[in-house]
């Protein structure tokens, strides 16, 4: 057994459970947060312009931005839960073919996308909400992001999901957060006035040099570890495999209609909001922001632990597999009651610190409170989501995704909105994912119980 293969079966099946999840989640985690500072950088950089309709622009693209994910989790989740479940089985060949499979149709998607959106912008812009007053602004940050940014974007997380799912979760996160500080130095330089002065546009094109530079540190890695690492982007291991079409897809495809149904319920939202005006979409989006810190460290968490959940299946580990989530579970929603309770009773002076306006604090503040409340139970559908990707359910993914948006959310949005205009849209995805939180620990127990019989 070679020395890369001694380490990981040390990581994934000796190593205590306590220890491999930090090992695991804890580099993810803080990836995951400096993506969060540094999306927040916009907001806060473009809100020190002072100008709505330039803080509106940042959150009007989101959900462009948001469909980046679609492809990456279809290629990216979807190829590295293949790897870790192939390492789980020592099948270091299929392995190396996930990889450059899930690579280069990343790689192909990211082209597609970029022409697709800048062929069809005049149809996509009036879509996302956008005005006459916003739709420049909007335009001039998608232009760098999209048209421009749209391939070293995907790549970048897809690169930093293949390197993790063999167990180097420091390097796939070391990658991700190299781009995210350059992103946070070259924000003030390209968007305010004693810079470049470019406003929006700035965010964007400081957002598009710093994913090129996130994708040229996991090529120059690599390169340095070429021979020592199961992560393989050379040309001839790309095929077209049936088996690892179907496994990658089987769990990337729900993954990718999951985001997808996000972006649909991101711009409703957007769109239910941008009929109260551009102060409502900049508080709006300011809360979002604020309330993405405690969600990205969930999905940190979720995802830093799917290799370990993967490797554990398939080796038949159930007792390893379930101590690993049951220890996540407890650390993640203790500490999501905590922040929940925080930004509930400290919600003015956080939008604050974002945009100094009287009528953005108060909309801000009331959104935040609805958005807060549903952190613990968001937590419980993450991780159960990252079991299902973990596992090869990609079924029961989808119909999560499915219940959430369509059954769940989306109406939601709608009813509350006409109940309590503008205030209930903030409180939708709490009364979802109460629902859905009771589901996810029904379906969790049963994928349990299945690995304890077939162990």
């Amino acid at each position: 057994m070679s020395t890369s293969e001694q380490q990981k079966t040390e990581l994934f099946e000796k190593m205590a459970v306590p220890k491999a999840v930090m090992t695991m989640g804890v580099p993810t985690v803080i990836s995951s947060l400096v993506m969060v500072i540094y999306n927040l950088a916009d907001t806060y950089f473009v809100g020190m312009l002072n100008d709505p309709v330039q803080n509106a622009a940042v959150t009007l693209a989101a959900p462009i931005l948001l469909a980046f994910n679609a492809v990456n989790n279809l290629f990216g989740v979807g190829s590295s839960s293949m790897m870790s479940r192939a390492l789980g089985t020592k099948d270091y060949d299929t392995v190396r073919r996930s990889s450059a499979f899930g690579f280069y149709c990343a790689l192909i998607s990211g082209i597609l996308f970029s022409i697709g959106f800048t062929a069809l912008r005049s149809t996509i812009l009036p879509a996302l909400g956008t005005s006459a007053e916003t739709l420049q602004a909007t335009n001039d940050y998608l232009k760098w992001t999209v048209t421009c940014g749209a391939a070293p974007s995907i790549l970048n997380v897809v690169l930093a999901y293949l390197v993790r799912a063999e167990g180097s979760s420091l390097h796939a996160s070391i990658g991700t957060m190299s781009g995210c500080f350059l992103n946070i130095i070259l924000d003030p330089i390209f968007i305010l006035p004693w810079g470049l002065n470019l406003g929006a546009a700035g965010a964007g094109l400081a957002t598009f040099l710093s994913n090129c530079a996130a994708c040229t540190y996991f090529f120059v890695l690599l390169y340095c570890k070429r021979g020592q690492t199961f992560v393989c982007v050379h040309p001839a291991m790309f095929r077209v495999n049936k088996r690892i079409v179907l496994e990658v897809c089987g769990v990337g495809i729900p993954a990718s209609i999951q985001n997808l149904l996000n972006v649909t319920g991101m711009t409703i939202l957007n769109n239910s909001t941008a009929s109260f005006g551009s102060d409502a979409v900049a508080a709006m989006g300011i809360a979002q922001k604020i309330n993405m810190i405690p969600l990205q460290i969930a999905l940190g968490l979720s995802q830093g632990i799917m290799p370990l959940i993967s490797y554990n299946y398939m080796a038949k580990n159930s007792r390893r597999m379930k101590s690993v989530f049951l220890f996540t579970a407890k650390m993640a929603l203790g500490f999501m009651i905590i922040v929940s309770a925080g930004y509930y009773i400290f919600s003015n002076g956080l939008i604050a610190l974002f945009m100094d306006n009287e009528t953005i604090i108060r909309y801000g503040s009331s959104f935040l409170h609805g958005l807060s409340l549903s952190l613990p139970f968001l937590c419980m559908d993450f991780l159960a989501v990252g079991v299902f990707q973990a596992c090869g359910m990609g079924k029961n993914a989808l119909l999560f995704a499915i219940l959430r948006k369509i059954v769940l959310e989306i109406p939601a949005l709608i009813i509350l909105n006409k109940l309590w205009p503008m205030y209930g849209l903030a409180y939708a995805q709490f009364s979802a994912e109460v629902i859905l939180s009771v589901a996810a620990v029904f379906f969790v127990i049963r994928i349990f119980k299945k690995a304890d019989a077939q162990a």
